[in-house]
């Protein structure tokens, strides 16, 4: 088994190793920043990261710059995205301006395009833990319906929103029946978020009724192949965390110190869980001087590193606002043994 492997794997099995795994996702600044310091277009390898994320192609890809797809594209969903150069852009039309399923029709999860490139991509990878995006549950619910409407939908339409989870539901359980038929990988990750900076989207209550049961499915499905399952969640979502632990999330992300209290977290949940992030994104990396990122890089790896179960990773998507030296400051940091 490669190194990188049994690091990631050793780490979620709660073992303590001589140094903390570490990650980062990047938007295409501050990967250009990257690219020209190191000297080559593979960050991912000059950073030495274990994990390596990929996911299913879509029509629109997650980064669209308007040069090349104009200011606005639509995805296979139907959802109409504002594209921007510096971030993954935005949602401006919802597939669906009632709420009704009657004459909407779902992508077809076994379209060629969405895999064409995994097989390579997991082949090149195969020393490292690999992780590939499935897509997203509630979220692409709030997508394809907006967002004011599909929260008034949870208060006054309950049958359509359940009916359109379920649709979605089942497209991600088709994606992952194939995925797993088709190559090797170690996780299946979903993009899902729930939270705002102070609480719930939508309420514990609800979220335990809508979604908990269709996100046991799809964790379920992933462990029959013996998979590996990864949660990114942005906001404060500390009331269903024992519920993520329940339908068998492995690894949670990205436990945002500026929305929750991310040491009790660990207290309370790290024997369960794999945590991943915590590093601040909004203030920290962004403003801070290198010296209070060092010792915030050092503080996560000694404070949440003990006992394993902890990857130390930025709380979202390093921005076009960081300076490459605050960057520099955080890989060279994380990347020192304990």
């Amino acid at each position: 088994m490669c190194r990188d492997r049994d690091w990631i794997k050793e780490t979620v099995a709660h073992k303590q190793t001589d140094a903390v795994p570490y990650n980062a996702t990047l938007s295409p600044p501050a990967t250009a920043a990257l690219q020209k310091h190191y000297g080559t277009d593979d960050v991912e390898e000059a950073l030495g990261f274990p994990i390596r994320m990929s996911g299913c192609n879509s029509i629109r890809p997650l980064y669209a710059s308007p040069a090349e797809y104009g200011r606005t594209t639509s995805d296979e969903f139907g959802v109409v995205w504002a594209n921007s150069d510096i971030d993954l852009g935005s949602p401006v039309g919802p597939a669906l301006a009632e709420a009704d399923l009657s004459n909407y029709i779902f992508p077809d999860p076994a379209a060629e395009y969405h895999f064409e490139h995994l097989g390579p991509w997991c082949r090149a990878n195969k020393e490292h833990f690999t992780i590939i995006w499935v897509g997203d549950l509630w979220e692409r619910a709030t997508f394809i319906r907006g967002m004011e409407n599909i929260l008034l939908d949870v208060a006054l339409n309950r049958r359509f929103v359940e009916e359109l989870l379920r649709g979605i539901a089942d497209y991600l359980l088709a994606t992952m029946e194939i995925l797993f038929e088709r190559f090797e990988f170690d996780g299946v990750a979903l993009s899902d978020d729930y939270g705002t900076q102070k609480a719930m989207i939508i309420s514990p209550q609800d979220w335990r009724r809508l979604i908990k049961p269709l996100l046991a499915e799809i964790y379920g499905l992933a462990r029959k192949h013996n998979r590996y399952t990864f949660h990114h969640s942005c906001g404060n979502i500390t009331p269903i965390i024992p519920d993520m632990i329940e339908v068998g999330v492995d690894i949670l992300n990205p436990i945002q110190p500026e929305a929750m209290d991310i040491y009790r977290i660990k207290q309370d949940f790290g024997r369960d869980l794999t945590l991943c992030g915590g590093l601040g994104t909004q203030d920290l990396l962004p403003s801070g001087t290198l010296q209070q990122i060092r010792d915030e890089v050092r503080r996560l790896k000694d404070r949440m590193g003990a006992g394993g179960g902890y990857i130390l990773e930025p709380g979202i998507t390093i921005q076009a606002d960081v300076p490459l030296e605050n960057m520099l400051a955080l890989f060279d940091e994380a990347r020192k043994p304990l």
